[in-house]
This record gives structure tokens, sequence and C-alpha cells, in this order.
């Protein structure tokens, strides 16, 4: 059986084919890439994200946005679907289809995207000069990864939660600078079952 080419769209014919789509689409170098559906964790995660993001910002000009809002590496792409956002600069105010100066990018991660969003869509992300911090958060197990660009323009890993901390000791905590916020472990895994250790191997 031979493959059927993807077709090629420019910046504005995706944008205009994506939005009489019933699925989302990601869009890099000309190319579209469907968008599954995440796991009840995984989109608990982000869920419990926005609730604690969007009271802690109210009335400070900002976005907080889920998985249902694309993010503009530039006019041109590629464009993406974070699982959470954070905007708070004047240019998005009015943002209709994209988001492009965002502070904050919360990636939920799946076994089939992970190595994508530690790699290409990471690589991407650094390109946003207003970009202050990325996270990376596992569904299945303890595990929260925050980086932070630092005052040379480089990104570090700053804050790493893993199984073997306390869930709300000093060091278990998610320190968003960018929003100026923590969250503890227990308020990132709220009400998220995990699956048994043999359910994951």
């Amino acid at each position: 059986m031979i493959a059927q080419p993807q077709p090629t769209f420019t910046p504005t014919e995706y944008l205009n084919w994506e939005a009489q789509q019933r699925l989302r689409y990601e869009y890099v170098a000309g190319q579209v890439v469907a968008m599954a559906g995440g796991t009840i964790p995984h989109n608990q995660i982000a869920v419990n994200l926005v609730a604690l993001l969007k009271p802690h910002l109210r009335g400070r000009n900002c976005k907080v946005l889920s998985g249902d809002a694309k993010v503009a590496i530039s006019g041109d792409g590629p464009f993406f679907y974070p699982d959470v956002t954070v905007t708070c600069d004047g240019r998005d105010l009015k943002a209709r289809q994209y988001i492009r100066f965002p502070c904050l990018v919360v990636e939920v991660l799946s076994e089939s995207t992970e190595a994508r969003d530690r790699g290409y869509k990471f690589r991407r992300y650094r390109q946003i000069e207003t970009l202050q911090e990325y996270v990376l958060i596992d569904p299945d197990r303890v595990m929260v990864e925050c980086y932070r660009r630092n005052e040379r323009n480089n990104w570090e890993l700053v804050n790493t939660i893993s199984e073997g901390l306390e869930m709300d000791s000093a060091e278990g905590g998610l320190v968003l600078e960018s929003v100026g916020l923590k969250i503890l472990t227990t308020q990132v895994y709220e009400d998220v079952i995990f699956p048994d250790k043999d359910e994951v191997l």
C-alpha cells in the first residue's frame, strides 16, 4: 500500500484550514500533525494547573490558557498546542488564533510525545524571547522538571520533583518565577490516580 503524501500548507492556509477541522493540528514546515487525545491523568494535571494559575494572576492582564490554545514560534510557525500557557504580554491581549509571547509553557508528557516535547519542541520554544520557563510533567509518576532562562539567556534545569522527595517538602514544590507562584506537588497531582508500576513498564 502506497502512503498518501501529506498536503503542504502555507501558514495562512494552515490557519484557515485548521479552523474548519474537528481535530487540532500542529504545524511544522508546511506539514500538519493531528493531536491525539490525552489520558484522564494528563487532562487532570492541566486542569489543576489552570485552576491554580488563573486566580493567582487575576487582575494582572495575563491570559491562562489550556491545551486548545495555539502558540506560534513566529508568525510563520511552527504552531504548537501546549497543555498550559501563560502570557502577560500586552501584544497577546487581543489574540484570536494564537499566542506569540508566552512567559510560561507547560507540557504534560505522554509516551508518544515525550521525546518530541523534550527535543524538537523545546528547541523551538526557546526561540520565543518572552518565554521564561518550560515545565514538563509526567502524569504516570511524580516527576516534574522546570527549565528556566537565566540572566545569560541560557536555559537550565532549576527545579526537579521526583518520587524520592517528600510531596510537600520545601524541595518538593514547583516554583514558577515567571508568574511568582509556588505550587505544591500534591496540588499538581491532585485527584490523579497513578497506574500500577507494571502498567507503565
